[in-house]
């Protein structure tokens, strides 16, 4: 056989190889032999006789006719609706079937429930071998009434006919050190405030008192610090009454201020106590004119808020406090629905070595019993024992009534709504879809400082652009070194601190104080926070950044303190919220460099330049007169003409 590339070739084979004009050129260019009488068969032996000679001519009539196309019949398979980068577990969702029935639809090619699919011929083929058809669409975007399905969200408000009575919730607030422990412990006859470092509160307590009138109370206890805001702002978003703790001594404070707003913002009744009315320095109508600047007109002055003259510390009129509590209780009417899920409120959390992970909470809708799985925010929890305030347990939790609850899988944040839910595939579902929802709202973030940072380029793009369109020019050539494209390294000194703190509320405290640090001269550098005790993982990694361990309230194990002193990591242990700040500035002081101060001794004026003859070197003299302070060999000197340093030599 012999393949011919073209016309030219082959009229060279005709001449000058066969001698003969009867020979042609098929349509795929390989030689085939017409028919002749003086074509011998040595002449055309082993040459290949095209397969179109078997093919008869078409006659005139029939390539008249118009071609008749064969059309391949149309699947009649259902049609599936198709998105991009569509995951394996929606098209299991589309096509109703089971994720193995879908992984033998890809022969094993794409693993993983949630990965995209990104080839889409792959797609196609896998949704032939279904026997379905595909329809490329926009992806769903599910309703609201899909995502409020997915999302676990509180219940309607109920009835007035299905309220229960229950025992109100009476928040304790004030200043610092005004006697709010003090009051509650000679309600409950304890001594809690002895237990509190510093002798000031630092966590935000929760119990049931039953007064002597027979009625229970749930009473909070919120730190009066400057620091625990936070936490006094969740108490009055919690609570049914509050009893201002007002001393008679010191009148009204920074943070009684403070308080006075949260009651109004939160639209919470107001009942005021005058405490230390036993104080030498008691002024009770001083402290009443006090709170009338600030909006609390008390009765005496005309208005409708009681105000009770106390002392917590000798329990003087305490029973009168009491009788104004249970009244303004049944004014309140105050009840809640104790049936269907549990709805409650995170009071605080905190990791116990023997126990666990624990958290203090209020219930406010539903009975709280063993077994019921809960979700706070993106975490959740198979309630394994509950508690109350003195340690026993308890079998079930009622509507206005706290519980510590052990079976936390991570610790919840102070402040955060608990709901029941019905199992914990469930509670998965829930937490799962939550952190997407964050996760979208951080890539909004991102997305705002990504266009930002793009706005900012294309300006300074623009800006060649017009340069170089002024310079006459096509390219423009870098002036200068190339600009780095990472950051320089910063050398301002820096503080790395690692905070270890003993519940959730102190460490958010703890947290909103040193956020307020704004000293450019030194960084602090929080590398780690967290709840519960020094770990092996916390040494190594202040190891790593060179950083300093603070804990509050907080222990080490003996074997970690050796491990710290080995890697030379300090570990401070503190208790009290201001000696703590007090240590990390102290810390902050110490890590700048030394400043240079300069301390004028002496000043002299020269009154006449010599020179004199050392060796072979003339060297200038300067004859001076003292005017102030004394001059010494060993100090530095500055030589100044004309307001300008000219000279400076030691």
């Amino acid at each position: 056989m012999i393949c011919i590339n073209s016309v030219a070739q082959l009229r060279i084979i005709k001449k000058f190889v066969f001698h003969t004009k009867n020979i042609a050129l098929c349509k795929n260019h390989v030689l085939r032999i017409l028919p002749s009488a003086g074509a011998s068969y040595n002449s055309v032996c082993g040459l290949h006789s095209c397969p179109i000679l078997l093919k008869r001519r078409k006659t005139m009539e029939e390539r008249k006719l118009p071609k008749a196309y064969e059309v391949n019949q149309k699947s009649k398979g259902e049609i599936v609706d198709i998105w991009r980068n569509i995951t394996m577990a929606e098209l299991a969702n589309v096509l109703q079937k089971d994720l193995d029935y879908v992984n033998d639809l890809f022969l094993g090619k794409v693993q993983g429930k949630h990965t995209p699919i990104t080839d889409i011929k792959e797609l196609h083929n896998a949704i032939r071998r279904s026997g379905r058809r595909m329809r490329i669409i926009g992806k769903v975007v599910e309703t609201k009434e899909k995502t409020e399905e997915k999302d676990a969200l509180p219940r309607p408000p109920a009835q007035k006919s299905e309220l229960k009575p229950r025992p109100p919730i009476i928040t304790v607030m004030g200043h610092v050190d005004h006697g709010k422990t003090t009051l509650l412990d000679s309600l409950r006859n304890s001594r809690v405030v002895d237990q509190e470092f510093g002798g000031i509160t630092q966590h935000v307590g929760a119990f049931s008192v039953k007064l002597e009138s027979g009625a229970e109370v749930t009473f909070l206890d919120t730190p009066g610090h400057a620091a625990f805001s936070a936490m006094r702002a969740r108490g009055a978003n919690l609570t049914d009454i509050i009893v201002l703790v007002v001393a008679a001594d010191d009148g009204v404070m920074e943070q009684t201020v403070e308080c006075i707003k949260m009651a109004k913002n939160a639209h919470v009744p107001i009942l005021v106590a005058i405490n230390k009315i036993d104080s030498p320095k008691a002024d009770t109508e001083n402290a009443e004119q006090m709170l009338l600047q600030h909006g609390i007109q008390v009765e005496r002055l005309g208005g409708d808020i009681q105000a009770i003259h106390i002392s917590a510390l000798k329990k003087i009129n305490l029973d009168q406090l009491t009788e104004a509590l249970a009244l303004q209780a049944e004014l309140l009417e105050v009840g809640s629905d104790p049936t269907g899920p549990v709805e409650a409120v995170v009071v605080d959390s905190r990791i116990d070595p023997h126990r666990g992970r624990l958290c203090t909470m209020v219930v406010q809708r539903g009975t709280l019993k063993k077994g019921i799985v809960l979700v706070a925010d993106t975490v959740m929890a198979k309630v394994r024992l509950m508690r109350d305030a003195q340690g026993h347990l308890l079998s079930e939790v009622k509507p206005g009534y706290p519980a510590e609850v052990e079976g936390w899988r991570e610790l919840p944040s102070a402040g955060e709504l608990v709901l029941q839910v019905e199992s914990e595939k469930r509670a998965k579902a829930v937490i799962k879809f939550r952190e997407d929802q964050k996760e979208m709202e951080k890539q909004e973030v991102d997305k705002v400082a990504i266009l930002a940072k793009a706005e900012q380029h294309q300006l300074l793009y623009k800006e060649r652009l017009e340069l170089r369109r002024r310079s006459g020019r096509f390219r423009l050539r870098n002036q200068g070194p190339r600009k780095p494209e990472s950051t320089p390294q910063d050398d301002t000194p820096t503080l790395h601190l690692l905070i270890k703190s003993d519940v959730d509320g102190t460490l958010e405290a703890i947290l909103e104080t040193l956020s307020t640090y704004n000293y450019p001269e030194c960084q602090m550098d929080i590398v780690s926070y967290g709840v519960g005790a020094v770990t092996e993982n916390d040494i190594e990694l202040a190891a790593t950044f060179k950083a300093i361990i603070y804990t509050f309230n907080v222990t080490c194990p003996p074997t970690l303190q050796q491990k710290a002193e080995a890697e030379s990591v300090q570990i401070k242990h503190l208790n009290v919220i201001y000696k703590l700040v007090d240590t990390i500035k102290e810390d902050m002081n110490s890590t700048l460099p030394p400043k240079q101060v300069e301390s004028l001794l002496g000043e002299a004026k020269v009154l006449q330049q010599f020179f004199i003859n050392e060796g072979r070197k003339s060297v200038p003299i300067a004859g001076c007169r003292c005017e102030k302070g004394i001059l010494k060999k060993s100090m530095q000197y500055r030589i100044i003409r004309n307001d300008l340093v000219i000279h400076e030599v030691k």
